[in-house]
């Protein structure tokens, strides 16, 4: 018997991005562009935020020693599935 546990998907804002990803607010903004981190997701007209697992995966990925190329791949597949899991 397999028992699956799915954790709840937290969304992240600026500063806590900034923390993870070991940059500074301009250099997230210009990895979002750059397609190096999945775009955020606006919550109200003047809120955004990041979901967590996916910062998470795209640092591993770089720990692991992806190349820019490689982390756009990820950052495509993620957000794929982000709009497969809202299907």
């Amino acid at each position: 018997m397999t028992v699956q546990i799915r954790v709840p998907r937290r969304l992240i804002k600026l500063p806590r991005v900034c923390d993870l990803c070991a940059l500074r607010v301009t250099s997230v903004y210009q990895q979002e562009k750059a397609g190096l981190l999945p775009p955020r997701i606006k919550l109200t007209q003047r809120s955004s935020a990041w979901v967590e697992d996916e910062i998470a995966a795209i640092n591993a990925a770089r720990i692991a020693g992806a190349t820019n190329e490689q982390i756009r791949r990820l950052v495509a597949d993620l957000v794929a599935a982000r709009a497969q899991g809202a299907a």
